[in-house]
């Protein structure tokens, strides 16, 4: 049986990353302008440690559990199916967002500063309700692979809570900026944005609901092999993208080197 405490650190890992996005929507309100050379080294520094750890820890510790459990031939296929697979459920959530919602679209602090706010723009609202709730799509599987790490190796789970962390600030941004346009609403923007973040957690319920109780080896190599493959779809589709279009020089790279060799380091010293 999991040890209590370490499901409750797997929760409060999971609710920190998701909150990430209010902090994001603050930032909007309490900064005048974007700090693109940071935000494209952080974005930058998440993909980094989430290709890393993909790679290199997860893919391999799902494949010691299926291998363990069905076979080293089987095990092995099991585990490339469960990483594809993970990277097509998140390509199909990406696929079946609304185009004017997907967070993928970038949106800057200074963006509220270039049109009168509150002008009840009608779109503008209906593409920051969209990005919401296409955020919140988003979140809930990081939120099952935030705590379903953190539940197999605390450790772990603390590298990937703050990596999905770091990509949600971003997001926070998206949301923000187009509902503060439309409505002039700085708490309905921050609501909003706060709420899509909570996806992250409710990932985390559904994990310790109806996976927990089935939890095995064979469950547990799926559930990784997917995770890692989802990890790695994002980061290539979405941070890396996000960073280059906030980068100026190559700082974005200079974070993803930064973000695998601290993994790295950690996955020797601590993991």
């Amino acid at each position: 049986m999991t040890d209590p405490h370490v499901i409750l650190l797997a929760f409060g890992l999971t609710l920190l990353a998701g909150l990430a996005t209010g902090v994001g929507s603050i930032l909007a309100f309490f900064t005048s302008t974007t700090n693109t050379k940071f935000l494209s080294w952080a974005l930058g520094f998440s993909a980094g440690v989430m290709i890393y750890v993909s790679m290199v820890e997860i893919f391999f510790k799902a494949q010691d559990a299926l291998v363990a459990a069905k076979g080293d031939m089987l095990g092995q296929w099991l585990t490339v199916a469960g990483f594809f697979g993970g990277m097509i459920l998140i390509a199909l959530i990406d696929k079946y967002i609304p185009s004017q919602g997907n967070p993928h679209n970038i949106k800057k602090v200074e963006d509220m500063n270039t049109s009168t706010s509150g002008n009840g723009d009608s779109a503008l609202l209906k593409m920051g309700t969209f990005t919401a709730l296409a955020i919140g799509i988003h979140n809930f599987p990081e939120g099952i692979a935030t705590f379903t790490a953190a539940i197999q190796d605390p450790a772990l789970g603390v590298a990937i809570a703050i990596a999905i962390a770091i990509h949600n600030i971003p997001e926070g941004i998206a949301v923000s900026v187009p509902i503060y346009y439309a409505t002039g609403d700085k708490k309905k923007a921050f609501r909003l944005s706060f709420l899509s973040g909570l996806a992250e957690p409710v990932g985390a319920i559904i994990a310790f609901l109806f996976l927990m109780p089935f939890l095995s080896d064979m469950l547990f190599g799926i559930i990784f092999a997917a995770v890692a493959g989802i990890m790695v779809f994002i980061s290539l589709d979405e941070l890396l993208p996000a960073a280059k279009r906030y980068d100026e020089t190559h700082k974005s790279i200079y974070g993803l080197m930064t973000g695998m060799a601290v993994m790295a380091i950690s996955l020797l010293l601590f993991i």
